[in-house]
């Protein structure tokens, strides 16, 4: 644990695997969105690369000692990659910062200004949240996802005082910046291997979170679109173990209705937790991978046996019961809903 008084303000983690060709980009929209400010810390996680980026790691770290370090380790996924950087970070925040993503530089500096404030006042915020932007490049589209109706604006607020959400508006790691210290107080249960693990980084650390404050700017640019990515939906459906593997963990995690204290928080949760039902349910339909129906029985099975309420909301309000139809005719109709939503609300 880093002496808080020789701290950073905040530690941008970049988990970088085979990013040779992107983190350029990356890095330096950090460096110049914060005009290569002292306070500020960037470790590039090389998660056991196969191309350039072990040497190019190395590079940023020579070129900008005190801002930029290099991390080197044997691959193990991007949740690995992201604990690295977190037990390595010296600053008082930390945020993820996927290498073919990048920071928009005017954002960067509005909210490097709003946490230095925090940190001068002996304020303590446990979660800064921010609107992020899905970057079609290939498309030139962009579409933002924004929280001004579901959160406060300019000021700190607890759980109680947010609104509703809208399904488009899960906090996912692009809009999260959490207090270091909530991350590291009790751990992250993140698998190796395993893809979708920023789903866990956005749920488990929510309850630890006393101390909220939402700044209405356009901060992360999520790069999309590209073959391969991992929400590609084609590669999602061949990466339904892993989706499911997600999806346990989250499970098991909480009691929702006996774990939580704020009816508000509980009830976001239990919508995130019933959105990654669904998908899973979703994907299984569009999978044609031998026995992956038996898995989806077993795992609403498991989520009965670990909690029946929990059970009995995502499986029996209307996004389970739309995405559980039965019969050949009910699988055609989940899927069309699922193709809808997708290009009404444009997550993939």
């Amino acid at each position: 644990m880093p002496n808080t008084a020789c701290a950073k303000t905040i530690t941008f983690g970049i988990p970088s695997y085979n990013a040779a060709a992107d983190m350029d980009h990356c890095i330096t929209s950090i460096l110049e969105g914060s005009a290569y400010a002292s306070d500020v810390e960037i470790i590039i996680v090389d998660d056991g690369s196969h191309d350039e980026t072990p040497q190019k790691a190395d590079e940023w770290e020579a070129r900008y000692p005190g801002i930029i370090r290099a991390v080197h380790q044997e691959n193990g996924g991007h949740g690995m990659a992201v604990m690295a950087g977190l037990r390595e970070a010296q600053g008082v925040y930390y945020k993820v910062v996927d290498s073919d993503d990048w920071l928009d530089g005017q954002a960067l500096s509005a909210m490097l200004s709003i946490l230095r404030g925090f940190i001068e006042r002996d304020l303590r915020v446990d979660l800064f949240i921010s609107n992020y932007v899905y970057e079609k490049v290939h498309e030139g589209t962009h579409n933002t996802v924004s929280y001004r109706m579901a959160l406060p604006r300019k000021k700190i607020f607890g759980w109680d005082e947010m609104g509703r959400f809208r399904p488009d508006q899960n906090l996912l790691m692009h809009s999260l910046c959490y207090r270091t210290d909530v991350l590291r107080d009790e751990g992250l249960p993140m698998p190796a291997h395993t893809f979708y693990v920023d789903n866990i980084y956005a749920y488990v650390p929510l309850p630890r979170c006393r101390t909220m404050y939402y700044a209405d700017i356009d901060l992360y640019r999520y790069f999309i679109g590209r073959e391969g990515q991992s929400v590609n939906e084609a590669t999602m459906v061949k990466r339904l173990d892993q989706q499911f593997r997600v999806t346990r963990i989250m499970m098991s995690s909480f009691h929702l209705f006996d774990d939580i204290e704020s009816s508000r928080l509980r009830s976001y949760m239990m919508g995130y937790f019933t959105m990654m039902m669904a998908i899973c349910s979703v994907f299984t339909k569009l999978s044609d991978e031998e026995g992956a129906d038996e898995r989806l029985k077993q795992l609403w099975a498991d989520l009965k046996e670990f909690d029946a309420r929990m059970y009995r909301h995502a499986r029996y309000g209307v996004l389970g019961f739309f995405t559980n139809l039965r019969g050949r005719a009910g699988e055609k109709t989940t899927v069309g809903i699922y193709h809808m939503a997708s290009k009404i609300f444009k997550f993939n």
